[in-house]
């Protein structure tokens, strides 16, 4: 419970009509949730305006209401409070309802289009083998302290951050790794929270379904360390284009990591196998289990976090190195038999795809053939779908376009899509094979002795969405429900 007037500070009112001066129970953003005593906030989202269910959180009990715009008719028994921003408004206010809690841990964020939750995880991995009760909130799951909850989005929305900030900060977590999605970052989800260091991973094409423009894309994201304090650490990827363009406006301390280019932070590989990396950190040696090109640049800046986390270089080199990456990220397994390598990748944007199967083909030793299984998501940003197509057409001897989370649309536009504008040369590799379970098995049947099949773009999910329902579904199960079919 708090009253009113307290947690609307730092929020700009436009006008009050009624009294701030009220105890709340609870914060809202959903109609459905509101019970007697909740301020409820209405937001205008995508595809809906929380502003239509106004009267229906009155009459479920409603004793306050944050709005841009407000009713026609008001209620004399209810508060309104009428804000520039309803969106800019909850962050603020949930962060003040929950306690302020991030101002008592220590919180980083990740941000950038491929990376984050290796990133995140990483940090949350190497913070608890140096003794740290931690939080972790990324794409795959939610930890607080030795408590592990199935993730909802990338970032939770704005109510259920701050929650579970709350609940991390009352389990005795004095740091939080979390996942900041551009959509998360423009929605105001994050506004609020303070931040003691923030990463920049890398930023190529993704969302353009929702950010329309790429230079949109980058806006947003650069939004996040132009929000960062003078206290604040900001570590960006040296190597990445526009690496330097996200760090240029921020007030926090700025470091950079980098294969390639010279950074506070540099790295060197010197061998890149199925084992892992050996890699040079600044001026160690180290083996890491990790694998990929993707994954030293993942290493360096969870390595340049725990250094101006004021952690001792040795110690985080130590357990770093026996430290594994996320789930359904370059997950791989071996069929007893034939030794065919399957590995299962979150790859959904052309350049995790491309970094992928770059990474696969430096692990060939021979003429394996790389057979690749991808599909691209319904309902999103869909001038990515050729590109994936020609990128796992000329990476890869095999192709298979696939479903991936249909959603609302028709497979097989998707597929048509992903088809479109293909090389002659990409349109001698590929099939198309609408049914995810029927192309991984058909990826199986085709691969030889030490063959490699990566089915790409689905990770960790362990479901299908499709027309609104989500089906049972696991790549790496199914994969591996095939090998044991081929050793039959």
């Amino acid at each position: 419970m708090a009253e009113l007037k307290d947690i609307l500070y730092k929020v700009h009112l436009r006008s009050v009509h009624g009294s701030t001066n009220v105890d709340v129970n609870d914060l809202q953003i959903d109609s459905r949730m509101v019970k007697p005593g909740t301020c409820f906030i209405a937001i205008k989202g995508v595809s809906v305006d929380g502003h239509e269910f106004i009267n229906k959180a009155i009459e479920l009990g409603a004793i306050a209401v944050v709005c841009e715009v407000l009713p026609e008719q008001l209620n004399d028994d209810i508060n309104y409070i009428q804000v520039a921003n309803s969106a800019e408004a909850a962050g603020f206010m949930a962060n003040q309802f929950f306690g302020n809690v991030s101002e008592q841990m220590k919180v980083i964020g990740v941000t950038g289009t491929n990376g984050k939750t290796t990133i995140a995880t990483l940090l949350f991995k190497l913070f608890s083998g140096l003794g740290y009760r931690c939080g972790l909130i990324s794409t795959v799951e939610y930890h607080v302290g030795d408590k592990v909850f199935p993730s909802t989005h990338t970032t939770p929305d704005v109510i259920s951050l701050n929650s579970l900030l709350k609940q991390m900060y009352d389990a005795g977590c004095t740091y939080v790794f979390m996942e900041c999605s551009s959509h998360a970052i423009h929605q105001h989800r994050i506004t609020g929270i303070h931040f003691t260091g923030a990463l920049f991973s890398n930023i190529t094409h993704d969302h353009l379904d929702y950010h329309k423009t790429f230079d949109e894309y980058i806006k947003v994201k650069k939004s996040f360390f132009d929000g960062l304090g003078a206290d604040a650490f900001a570590i960006s990827n040296k190597d990445d284009k526009r690496g330097e363009v996200m760090l240029q406006n921020t007030k926090a301390k700025k470091l950079y990591y980098g294969l390639k280019n010279i950074a506070d932070f540099k790295g060197k590989i010197l061998e890149n196998s199925l084992t892992g990396l050996q890699m040079m950190v600044n001026n160690d040696d180290v083996h890491f289990r990790l694998i990929g090109e993707f994954n030293a640049y993942n290493l360096l800046a969870v390595y340049g976090a725990a250094i101006c986390l004021q952690e001792d270089k040795l110690k985080v080199l130590q357990v770093l190195s026996g430290v594994t990456g996320a789930e359904g990220r370059f997950d791989y397994l071996i069929s007893p038999k034939d030794l065919i390598l399957g590995i299962v990748d979150y790859a959904h944007t052309p350049d995790a795809l491309e970094n992928v199967l770059a990474t696969i083909k430096k692990l060939r030793r021979g003429h394996e053939q790389i057979i690749t299984v991808v599909g691209c998501g319904g309902d999103r940003d869909k001038t990515k779908r050729p590109v994936m197509g020609e990128v796992a057409c000329e990476l890869s001897d095999r192709v298979i376009f696939t479903s991936d989370n249909p959603r609302s649309e028709d497979p097989l536009e998707i597929l048509a899509d992903m088809e479109f504008g293909l090389s002659s040369a990409a349109r001698r590799k590929f099939i198309s094979i609408a049914d995810r379970k029927e192309a991984i098995k058909t990826a199986v049947s085709l691969a030889k002795h030490e063959d490699i099949i990566l089915v790409a773009g689905k990770g960790h999910e362990k479901y299908q969405d499709i027309k609104g329902v989500k089906y049972e579904f696991d790549d790496k199960k199914v994969l591996e429900q095939m090998f044991e079919l081929l050793e039959r």
